[in-house]
């Protein structure tokens, strides 16, 4: 393989004043060299990848970067911005500007090129030498870690120990190598040894710098010894136990959660986001090292959770509390569409009767249509039978990590049982999760703590949660769920149509956010039984339509009127036709993103309209997902369509008109790399 990068694809005068522009400008650098063989391609996937998480970094640095078919070799260009050039980091533009190249699959090569530089960026001697630095061939040579001649008066020397560290050094040496290295104890002063954890969600860039962050401040502190293991999208390596059982304390530096957390149980643990690791190691060191020393062993009293973390200052019990929600909600939906849909074909093929068919273990006859419409019907039913215990299941989960599971699941089986619904499966949820926190926070002896998350804590925990649903709580939740239920069904008339109005807002005020998911979860739970009310199916079908305007009214508006729109968001329009058709919101984000001051009202708008009409016609769903292609399984079909067009219209048409008010216009600019909506498919539920 060639050299990853070389004086030819250096720009130490970059006079580019976008990242779009300045993307262009290195990329047109490797399809000189060949690296590249399909600019405008190369540059839509660079793009794709920006839309999906702003590539800027703290300290005046860019790093845009993705997988492409476009590219033949792994490859790194680098430029030097003068003005500098914005690319989304909270401290300002950036004057270091990497492009990364990697070959589509390629992924050992993309994130190994990631991770590499991302260690080097964390270095200051290594980002003001390459700021020194005036020959191009010098500043490739600083990037491949090479060592620069002295005495040159632009370039600096290679910072020590980058030789090893380089991107060009990566292939013989992955991060995690000399991760587990651990230098061997002073017997006069043994140093304080501490394990760390760093990941993010894209297990790329941040990962690796949170790691280098904290092992330069473990080096700075001078009796400290610190081991980081890189949960990155390419894997990671395992800290080798003995290193765990020697260190006298843990960082958990992450956005997601840890894996295999469990391994770390029993020692002083401090517990944060990944930003935090990056931005104030040396804060976090101190504060482990003064939880060992008032011995405070967190992670044992309060094993690992996905979500209860420390996280970034501020971040509040509403938060934390929306998160607990979601991690329910979000492991609910795909039950709810995988039931709903089956239930709903059942229907289709079978008729409304179908649900009074035989069971199909005692009855079923390979040539007879309607036995595959029982198949179909009843296989759903199971599936849905898990949308409450699994929606408290793993509410529960998000709070106290697996042994909430247990207690959350027998928590929401007894809500579904008693008829508590929805709001039951809340409560049994939030309940299992506080006390499974309770038991946890009781200190136990060392010798008990083995049986604690197997025997203990799941036989407590249940019997508590089963006790206070069935016997405390229980009934009046039913009681409301059913009162709830009852007004719902008594809707009708302009009551009907401000409900269709209130939830079309909701659908379209976040494009798949927790406002969205709230009005999504609220819809599904009206037919997630099996026999769901009229006025329980209107709801669905309102929720259904209106958050399919967006991305559709974006579409229609990007056909109209192209030249409001870049060449970036005309090639998004492209997608959100099929995006919106399938209801999935997310199709709109990148619309939003780029100007949600017009967007987002220009969407409300429309879906608050087709929320309305839906209601007001009558329209009925029994599906919870799907989008046009479930057509044949709406009441009022034909009336249903045109109100998401109505509702398409007038979102395309308020966003033209709020657009047009702009003084300056943005044109399809030639550089203007053409983006996807991948990261609006990252979540097909649109809800």
């Amino acid at each position: 393989m060639s050299e990853m990068i070389t004086a030819d694809l250096v720009d130490l005068d970059l006079s580019a004043d976008t990242k779009e522009a300045a993307a262009r400008a290195l990329a047109e650098r490797m399809v000189a060299k060949g690296r590249v063989t399909d600019l405008d391609g190369f540059l839509a996937d660079v793009a794709a990848r920006e839309a999906q998480m702003p590539t800027g970094l703290d300290g005046g640095i860019g790093i845009p970067h993705c997988r492409s078919e476009h590219v033949t070799e792994p490859t790194l260009a680098f430029g030097r911005s003068a003005a500098g050039i914005d690319f989304g980091a909270p401290d300002g533009p950036a004057d270091l500007i990497f492009l990364i190249a990697a070959p589509a699959g390629a992924d050992d090569a993309h994130l190994t090129i990631l991770s590499s530089l991302a260690r080097q960026l964390m270095n200051t001697e290594f980002t003001d030498a390459l700021r020194a630095v005036g020959d191009a061939a010098h500043a490739a040579a600083l990037i491949r870690g090479e060592d620069v001649p002295e005495g040159t008066e632009d370039s600096a020397a290679a910072p020590a120990g980058t030789a090893s560290t380089g991107a060009a050094a990566v292939s013989t040496t992955t991060p995690a190598d000399d991760e587990r290295e651990v230098r061997p104890a002073e017997v006069e002063a043994r140093p304080f040894r501490i394990v760390a954890v760093t990941s993010c969600p894209t297990g790329i860039a941040h990962t690796y710098m949170a790691a280098e962050s904290l092992e330069n401040a473990g080096r700075d502190a001078g009796d400290v010894e610190i081991v980081v293991e890189t949960q990155g999208s390419a894997g990671f390596s395992r800290l080798d136990p003995a290193v765990i059982a020697a260190a006298d304390g843990v960082i958990f530096a992450h956005d997601v959660p840890v894996r295999e957390k469990d391994r770390f149980a029993g020692k002083p643990t401090v517990d944060v986001g990944v930003k935090a690791g990056i931005n104030r190691p040396a804060a976090l060191i101190a504060e482990v090292r003064g939880k060992a020393e008032r011995g405070e062993v967190t992670a044992a009293a309060r094993p690992g959770t996905p979500v209860d973390r420390a996280g970034e200052p501020g971040e509040g019990y509403g938060t934390k509390l929306r998160k607990w929600l979601m991690s329910g909600v979000s492991y609910m939906v795909p039950f709810v569409a995988a039931g709903g849909l089956l239930i709903a074909l059942g229907f289709a093929i079978g008729g409304w009767e179908i649900n009074q068919a035989k069971p199909v273990t005692e009855h079923f006859d390979w040539l007879q249509i309607d036995s595959w419409a029982a198949l179909l019907y009843q296989i759903g039913a199971v599936a849905f039978g898990f949308l409450i215990p699994v929606l408290a299941g793993y509410i529960a989960y998000g709070m106290a990590d697996r042994p909430g599971l247990v207690p959350g699941f027998v928590g929401g089986m007894i809500a579904a049982d008693i008829n508590a619904g929805f709001l039951g499966g809340l409560a049994a949820g939030l309940i299992a999760g506080g006390v499974v926190l309770a038991i946890q926070r009781i200190k136990i002896p060392p010798v008990l703590r083995g049986i604690m998350p197997v025997v203990v804590i799941p036989l407590i925990s249940s019997l508590v949660v089963g006790f206070l649903m069935l016997v405390v709580i229980g009934k009046p939740i039913a009681e409301a769920q059913k009162g709830m239920t009852d007004w719902l069904s008594g809707l009708s008339g302009s009551n009907a149509i401000l409900l269709g109005v209130l939830l079309g807002l909701m659908m379209c005020f976040d494009l798949g956010g927790p406002v969205n998911k709230v009005a999504y979860a609220f819809a599904t739970a009206g037919i997630a039984v099996q026999d769901p009310s009229d006025s329980a199916m209107k709801i669905m079908a309102a929720v259904m339509a209106a958050g399919m305007v967006p991305p559709l009214g974006m579409a229609l508006a990007t056909t109209i009127r192209k030249k409001l729109f870049t060449t970036a968001e005309r090639e998004n329009g492209k997608a959100a036709w099929v995006l919106g058709a399938s209801f999935i919101s997310e199709g709109a984000i990148p619309f939003a993103a780029a100007d949600p001051l017009r967007v987002i009202p220009a969407s409300m708008a429309g879906g608050a309209v087709t929320g309305a009409l839906a209601m007001a016609f009558g329209s009925t769903l029994r599906a919870p997902h799907g989008g046009i292609w479930v057509t044949p399984l709406i009441g009022q079909p034909f009336l249903y369509l045109l109100a998401i067009a109505v509702g398409t219209a007038v979102t395309a048409g308020l966003v033209i008109a709020l657009k047009g008010m702009r003084k300056t216009q943005p044109g399809a600019a030639p550089d203007a790399a053409p983006a996807t909506a991948e990261a609006a498919t990252k979540e097909p539920v649109a809800a």
